[in-house]
């Protein structure tokens, strides 16, 4: 069974919540070990704020590459069918031959690091006609002032948004652009078990 994917619950757990939103989104509740969700949380949300406070400034690329690590080396063990990839810098963004695009098409999820008044993470699900199935785990009731991206309520185990591929690329840190090119992060994952192919699907390409 698939369970709706869930809201930060906090102003500071985007990242760990992100990252277990993929995970349930690409695994059924039953396949999940307890490990995975203990571990998330762990090694997330480790950078202090300026009043020296954990957690308050929210997580941290170095956290990110390691949970993206641990679940790759947790895949590679045989403990639950994912394999995950960290990227970083110039090999974030969308568009031809980018590795995030590839990913959606392939059946699988994406965390990336992207703007959203400050730095925040976000869960890519597909892409469809140019445009981005994202769920975004800040909680929103009211539309963008921009009219082209919309709010989603139906799809609660797999985005609620859709935002057009042109915001992501912006260097200028505004709404959903994934900023300067040296900040840039995403990271891939997939479920080996439903990862699509060339063997499997004539629909894969890069």
């Amino acid at each position: 069974m698939k369970n709706p994917l869930h809201y930060q619950l906090s102003e500071y757990d985007c990242g760990p919540t992100s990252m277990l939103n993929g995970i349930s989104y690409l695994f059924s509740r039953e396949e999940i070990p307890p490990e995975v969700i203990r571990n998330t949380m762990l090694y997330c949300l480790d950078c202090y704020s300026a009043e020296g406070v954990q957690g308050k400034s929210g997580t941290s690329k170095a956290a990110m590459m390691f949970l993206s690590n641990w679940l790759n080396g947790f895949g590679k063990i045989g403990q639950l069918s994912i394999s995950s990839h960290y990227l970083s810098g110039k090999s974030v963004y969308l568009g031809k031959e980018s590795h995030i695009n590839d990913a959606l098409c392939r059946g699988g999820a994406v965390v990336v690091r992207l703007f959203y008044d400050e730095p925040h993470y976000v869960l890519l699900t597909g892409v469809k006609d140019g445009k981005i199935l994202m769920f975004d785990p800040y909680y929103r009731e009211e539309p963008f002032e921009e009219s082209d991206i919309e709010n989603v309520n139906n799809h609660e185990t797999s985005y609620n948004r859709i935002v057009p591929e042109k915001y992501f690329n912006r260097e200028e840190l505004l709404l959903y652009s994934l900023g300067p090119t040296k900040d840039r992060e995403a990271v891939l994952l997939f479920n080996e078990d439903t990862k699509l192919t060339e063997d499997k699907t004539i629909e894969y390409f890069i």
